[in-house]
């Protein structure tokens, strides 16, 4: 089932819930044990991944000790995919969201390249 397939997400963690147990089509560009990479599913940039641990740490300040190992997984492959994007395309923004700004309660960093599309 695609994401256009799909009811519109109500829930507070799309990633959870949707994409790491694969309930949709994603575009995977990196998967291990621990971390998932994929394009997003309503990309707001016209390269737009996200990149998400595939254990559940609430956002960047919300986490525990516990999880240094797994967030330090999650920065190699954000690095990893930023420094491609930034050698095919010139550019790219790594951005994550704290509070209000996030609307998935699951940590997730977005890599992206070209202007935004709204």
């Amino acid at each position: 089932m695609g994401v256009q397939d799909m009811e519109p997400y109500k829930g507070n963690d799309f990633y959870c819930d949707v994409a790491i147990p694969k309930k949709v089509d994603l575009r995977v560009e990196y998967e291990d044990d621990q971390v998932l990479a994929f394009h997003h599913t309503r990309p707001h940039w016209p390269l737009h991944i996200v990149v998400v641990p595939k254990k559940h740490i609430p956002s960047f300040t919300d986490r525990n000790d516990g999880d240094d190992e797994i967030v330090a997984a999650v920065l190699r492959i954000v690095i990893q995919l930023a420094k491609k994007v930034e050698t095919e395309r010139g550019e790219c923004r790594i951005l994550t969201n704290l509070g209000r700004y996030q609307d998935s309660k699951h940590l997730h960093f977005h890599v992206a390249s070209g202007p935004p599309d709204c």
